[in-house]
């Protein structure tokens, strides 16, 4: 489904020139959940920005479902990102001013989707145990129920692929263990692909499969 074929993006900081990213290749099945663990700077976000169509390569391709998202004119991008894959953040970035409900249904704006929006975003809050909690504002949340609104809202538009960029980085052991488990039951339930970059070992052991970033490169684990 992901081929990530000689992917390099380098950055010139100060006069100094750093690769961030240096001619990583490797492929993802579907229904696949992956890690890749690394350090801090070992360049993971920005890797993971690259596959998911945010940051423009130096050279090399990415291509998902057998298309170059990178051959496509910035319209066409956005569109097939947003019927594709959809993105956790290392942090929720929830809208303070809108309720957990409205927050999950947001991404839903901007796209063209026929089901029943309102039903569904129901369902996922369900899913990930908030049913209860859809008319709370983010500031009446734990940090963990908010990461659980972040998950359910990437889920809105029904995606293929979703890209975790540290999703338990700030949370207690027992909730990234419940968090970990809500991916696989994802991927279980609806077979969506996972890219999961952690600097948590305890994390990525929990992956079908690991891989090690390190100084922009990336190696089996």
């Amino acid at each position: 489904m992901i081929e990530i074929k000689d992917l390099t993006k380098t950055y010139t900081v100060g006069g100094q020139v750093s690769k961030v990213v240096d001619h990583v290749s490797f492929k993802l099945a579907k229904g696949e959940i992956v890690s890749i663990i690394g350090h801090s700077g070992s360049g993971k976000t920005t890797l993971l920005s690259l596959i998911g169509g945010l940051t423009k390569p130096d050279s090399g391709s990415v291509i998902i479902g057998g298309k170059d998202i990178w051959a496509m004119d910035d319209a066409g991008l956005s569109g097939f990102r947003n019927r594709m894959l959809s993105f956790i953040f290392q942090f929720s970035s929830l809208i303070p001013t809108l309720t957990a409900f409205e927050n999950v249904v947001l991404p839903a704006a901007f796209g063209d989707y026929k089901e029943e929006i309102t039903g569904y975003a129901k369902e996922l809050l369900d899913t990930v145990g908030l049913g209860d909690k859809m008319n709370s504002f983010p500031s009446q949340l734990s940090g963990g129920q908010q990461r659980r609104i972040a998950i359910a809202r990437a889920f809105i538009n029904r995606p293929e692929i979703i890209l975790a960029d540290e999703p338990t980085g700030d949370l207690d052991e027992e909730t990234e263990a419940e968090i970990m488990a809500l991916f696989k039951n994802m991927n279980r339930e609806r077979e969506v692909t996972f890219l999961l970059v952690t600097h948590s070992s305890e994390l990525a052991g929990q992956a079908g499969r690991q891989l090690r970033m390190s100084s922009g490169l990336v190696s089996a684990a």
